[in-house]
């Protein structure tokens, strides 16, 4: 689905606005947010009791608004689930719901707060973004009712999305995402009938939003840059890191660097979950990035980014994937493959035996290539380079091809895979 949020008899004036008032650089900002959880999720709570919850939770994100703000922040990003946790049932998040309408209404809630009903998040929401002159993005639920003569409509009468929204600094609501690829565990909302590719212009830059999980799949996060040419992506997530492969800080910044794309990459923070990490990603480098599993503390963290990167010289060119993998010859090896487990998937790994050299290492059609040269090689530390081309099945289901150069755990090579917390060894060259 295609979003459209300017009124058609608006849309000339607002283009020649951005154009006059464009910015070539802008400030970012996110907030990495402890959020506040309700004592229990398994009976339905009051509205009243719901709302008492999220305010409180609002009232941490304001201060981080207004503290953004006063730095020269153009826009913030705040965390999935930031306003209410993320353990619930359908029955229990309900109260927490509210209408969201699509930003074609033209709607500040903070002006005209009972237009679409009772919304008293969206109201607060838009007057944070208002009062502080700066655009808001935030993660909340939305609610839409249905009858019999939708033949998907749920038994209860009512979709429930997992739903971004962003008010712009006048507090008028811009963009509405309902998350595509919901993570298993999120029972209390339904999957949208299409992806979204929600879109929408600012004096600094063309944006698009998705959420947490939806960057793993083509639809929508791959589309929404290459084919609508965003300059930056707004990433509400509530990430939580498993080693080595999935953790946020690596792989948020390596998927901007990837994708050419600014990435603007909001977490929760609950260290018994393993969830942090977040920062603000450009094309060409990390600009910042928060990962702590000691305190249970929110982060601010502010950047200046390039507003429209793909018109700068220094915008990386596109890279050939399928060309370079044609073109590369597997390196002769006589040492033994060995398997190893990560995250339930079984890959296929060599061991990196000398400080520099090139291997290779393949599992069904997949082959991955390391040229490398290490600083010194530790006889504490042994690193493989790894391949798993094949079904994922465990918490939902879904193909990968990875290429993987990871320290084992130990110096046994059946530990290859397990997580490790820290690595001493330091690379001069890699080049997988």
């Amino acid at each position: 689905m295609i979003t459209s949020y300017f009124p058609k008899c608006v849309a000339v004036f607002a283009l020649s606005v951005l154009s006059v008032g464009a910015l070539d650089t802008f400030i970012a900002a996110v907030y990495e947010h402890a959020v506040i959880l309700p004592n229990g999720t398994q009976t339905p709570v009051p509205k009243e009791e719901a709302l008492l919850l999220m305010n409180k939770n609002i009232d941490v994100l304001e201060k981080a608004v207004k503290l953004a703000a006063r730095q020269g922040a153009h826009i913030i990003v705040t965390p999935e689930d930031g306003i209410y946790g993320w353990v619930f049932t359908r029955e229990t998040i309900y109260p927490y719901l509210e209408d969201i309408p699509h930003p074609e209404v033209n709607w500040i809630p903070c002006r005209d707060p009972q237009r679409f009903g009772h919304t008293p998040v969206q109201e607060r929401l838009s007057c944070m973004a208002k009062d502080n002159s700066i655009y808001v993005v935030a993660n909340i639920g939305d609610k839409k009712p249905c009858n019999a003569s939708d033949p998907e409509c749920p038994p209860d009468g009512r979709y429930q999305y997992n739903t971004d929204v962003v008010f712009d600094s006048e507090g008028r609501l811009v963009a509405r995402y309902h998350k595509y690829n919901l993570f298993a565990p999120e029972i209390q909302f339904d999957f949208p009938k299409d992806s979204e590719f929600v879109t929408f212009d600012t004096p600094f830059g063309k944006f698009g939003i998705f959420t947490c999980f939806d960057i793993f799949s083509h639809d929508p996060a791959v589309v929404v840059v290459n084919e609508f040419q965003v300059d930056s992506i707004l990433y509400p997530t509530a990430w939580y890191n498993t080693l080595p492969l999935l953790s946020a800080v690596p792989f948020h910044s390596a998927w901007a660097r990837a994708m050419r794309v600014n990435l603007l990459a909001a977490n929760t923070h609950n260290t018994s979950m393993h969830m942090t990490g977040s920062g603000i990603y450009a094309p060409e480098a990390v600009k910042v990035y928060y990962y702590d599993m000691e305190t249970e503390s929110g982060q601010l963290m502010l950047s200046e980014l390039k507003s429209r990167p793909r018109r700068e010289t220094t915008y990386p060119a596109a890279v050939d994937w399928s060309a370079y993998a044609r073109g590369v010859k597997p390196f002769p090896s006589e040492q033994p493959d060995f398997p190893g487990m990560i995250y339930f998937d079984e890959f296929t790994f060599t061991e990196l035996q000398k400080n520099t050299g090139n291997y290779t290492v393949c599992q069904k059609d997949l082959c991955c290539h390391l040229t490398y040269q290490m600083s010194e090689k530790r006889t504490d530390e042994v690193y493989a380079l790894g391949a798993f081309d094949g079904l994922h099945t465990v918490e939902g289901q879904y193909y990968l091809q990875i290429c993987t150069l990871l320290k084992c755990q130990t110096t046994e090579l059946r530990t290859c895979g397990e997580p490790a917390g820290s690595a001493f060894t330091r690379f001069h060259k890699t080049d997988v």
